[in-house]
């Protein structure tokens, strides 16, 4: 019997709806082990440097597209 393909992003909003069967359960293990290994305090300062990152990076500039190139 073929499985449809699953949306996850869509999906499982609300928990994995594949259980044993998600091919994304590596990902779990490891997000779990991150929680259970990484204190709230250096969470929140990974977020923070994170943020920090991102906002002194320079952003680039908006592309301009030349509609007669498109043709």
């Amino acid at each position: 019997m073929a499985t449809q393909p699953v949306n996850c992003l869509e999906a499982c909003v609300n928990g994995c709806i594949l259980g044993d069967d998600c091919p994304h359960r590596e990902h779990v293990a490891a997000a779990s082990q991150f929680i259970q290994n990484t204190s709230i305090d250096e969470m929140l300062a990974i977020a923070e440097e994170r943020i920090r990152k991102k906002m002194t990076q320079p952003s680039e500039p908006p592309k301009w597209v030349d509609p007669d190139d498109l043709r």
